[in-house]
């Protein structure tokens, strides 16, 4: 079987989670939006890196397709 991952995304986003135990993980353009709070948020942003180089990552999970029905009233 395929593997979902590259390995090399699996590394960048060991490296990011090693930023946000230290402390000095910082999430916006240019670091400017604030310190990252949540372990959830890190690996978004390992993945993302690893996005922009070009690896093997599946595309990011989006909300529903269907989407919501107006009611007529």
């Amino acid at each position: 079987m395929a593997r979902k991952y590259a390995k090399s995304a699996g590394e960048d986003v060991e490296r990011e989670m090693k930023k946000f135990n230290k402390g000095t993980l910082k999430s916006g353009r240019g670091g400017r939006g604030g310190k990252v709070k949540s372990r959830q948020q890190a690996i978004a942003i390992g993945l993302s890196e690893a996005r922009k180089e070009g690896k093997k990552v599946p595309k990011k999970a989006t909300g529903r397709s269907g989407g919501r029905r107006k009611t007529s009233s």
